[in-house]
């Protein structure tokens, strides 16, 4: 089965085929990272034509390398949410379009399922069942995962998300869009212990996360002033050690939570360095497994897509309910993970 996945939620927009057989065939990417940095964060409407602009040309390109022709598709999958509503519009009604045109089946796929299942396509992808740590701009979940579709949330963040704690530290530091690599970028010439952050919940029982207390207190530090260059980076490397200890450290409690032995960690803050070396240090220490996606694939792009798109439509030709060929489509701009089957 060869899909086409399509996805449009925010500031990227990514093409891909995905086979069942062969595995990720092709994909095509591209970021507005830099049309948004004037703005010093994400213009809704100007995301939208931009989308509208690229999806086309990004799709001529997967199917070129994927060495396919649009009528070798067996199905299109998109991104159904959540997200922004024009930008997931325009994905939906290309794909929804294309799946109409061709005859074939079509998919709305959750944009947080194509995040969670993107370690699986690493070259030793984990065996389900396993705790999955979901942490990016919008989102930081705990989630026990027994099958597709079968998600139970155990722990979600109360205010803040992780990404948005990265995003909103770097304004206050003064860097530039997108901040959470930039704030990296800075610690890396930070020196340890220079500062000291707070972290939030992180003795608290259950499995929450808030991380709108950290960015009060990087806040307050930076008008108490912050003097050289050298402490602005060591204030960086402290709100990025302050960050990944409490996500360690309750990925960690999630697993003796649930019982499994595996750990996936995926979304847009996967990708952090320090938080990739706690967890593998607590890995080797503890006796559990931990995957991460290709670095390629922390981010929002379309191989995600179409790969939880195939595994649906796998699964429902599998029971002889495959959907009929798309006559409409919706988007959902708010849509919790746990409200999936």
């Amino acid at each position: 089965m060869r899909i086409l996945g399509i996805e449009s939620s925010c500031d990227e927009t990514g093409l891909a085929v995905y086979c069942t057989e062969r595995g990720l065939l092709g994909q095509a990417l591209h970021s507005q990272v830099d049309m948004h940095e004037r703005y010093g964060g994400v213009v809704p409407e100007l995301a939208s034509r931009d989308h509208v602009r690229r999806v086309v040309p990004l799709a001529r390109q997967a199917l070129a390398d994927s060495g396919l022709t649009i009528a070798d598709l067996d199905g299109i999958a998109w991104t159904e949410g959540p997200g922004l509503a024009g930008a997931l519009l325009v994905g939906a009604a290309v794909g929804a379009s294309l799946a109409w045109a061709l005859g074939r089946p079509g998919i709305g796929v959750h944009h947080l399922e194509g995040h969670l299942l993107s370690p699986l396509l690493a070259d030793d992808p984990p065996p389900m069942p396993f705790t999955a740590l979901l942490v990016s701009g919008g989102h930081t979940q705990l989630l026990a995962v027994e099958g597709l579709g079968r998600y139970r949330l155990l722990g979600d963040t109360l205010d803040d998300a992780a990404g948005e704690a990265f995003d909103k530290s770097a304004k206050l530091l003064g860097l530039g869009y997108p901040g959470g690599p930039a704030l990296s970028r800075l610690a890396a010439q930070g020196t340890p212990a220079r500062f000291r952050l707070p972290r939030p919940m992180l003795n608290d029982p259950g499995l929450d996360f808030s991380f709108s207390g950290l960015k009060t207190a990087v806040r307050t530090q930076v008008a108490r002033g912050i003097g050289s260059e050298s402490d602005r980076a060591s204030l960086a490397l402290e709100v990025e050690s302050a960050i990944t200890e409490v996500l360690a450290v309750k990925a960690v409690r999630a697993l003796h939570d649930s019982g499994h032995r595996r750990l996936v960690v995926a979304g847009g803050v996967s990708a952090n360095r320090q938080l990739r070396e706690r967890l593998g240090q607590a890995a080797q220490r503890e006796g559990f497994g931990v995957w991460f996606p290709p670095p390629a694939l922390c981010t929002d792009n379309g191989a995600m897509i179409a790969f939880a798109g195939a595994l649906r439509l796998q699964a429902l030709a599998r029971l002889g309910q495959l959907p009929a060929v798309p006559c409409g489509f919706t988007v959902k701009p708010r849509w919790p993970l746990h409200e999936l089957e």
